[in-house]
């Protein structure tokens, strides 16, 4: 599988560490008027990233962060999610679509987990095997780990 293209963005300083995974939210009402708002606002919502590398002599002052932000690379980091037994195929591509929509359920954070936009196409990356609990509507569910597709 090839390497995972990385992004050149901004994140607090006290957050820069290789390794950080964060799931992007979005931008704050302080930053509408910094003059560096692109660079910092260059991720898609709700997808989850992960720090490849932290650019050294970066560091600019910012409204939102204490101690400023700095430059990172960041690429898209895979997802563990439940689907289908007969979707966790290894390489294979699916448009992800939780299998429920039961909230109580005790693997609801896995059928719908944080990272992944519903109706976007992700790669299956490795199957780690069942569910950690039998589906309360019965249906079999693998656990698999998930990159988008392009990433």
């Amino acid at each position: 599988m090839a390497k995972p293209k990385a992004k050149v963005t901004l994140i607090g300083t006290c957050l820069a560490e290789i390794g950080l995974e964060f799931i992007y939210e979005g931008e704050a009402t302080e930053c509408r008027n910094c003059k560096i708002w692109k660079v910092c606002h260059n991720l898609q919502p709700g997808k989850k990233y992960q720090v490849v590398a932290v650019r050294p002599n970066t560091r600019q002052d910012c409204a939102v962060h204490k101690d400023g932000i700095c430059a990172v690379e960041v690429i898209e980091a895979p997802v563990t999610a439940l689907v289908p037994a007969d979707r966790a195929i290894l390489n294979s591509s699916l448009r992800f679509e939780p299998p429920c929509t039961r909230s109580g359920c005790r693997s609801y954070h896995l059928c719908h987990p944080d990272g992944v936009i519903e109706g976007e196409k992700y790669t299956v990356t490795k199957v780690l095997g069942s569910g950690p609990d039998i589906c309360e509507k019965g249906h079999t569910l693998k656990l698999v780990e998930l990159r988008p597709v392009g990433a």
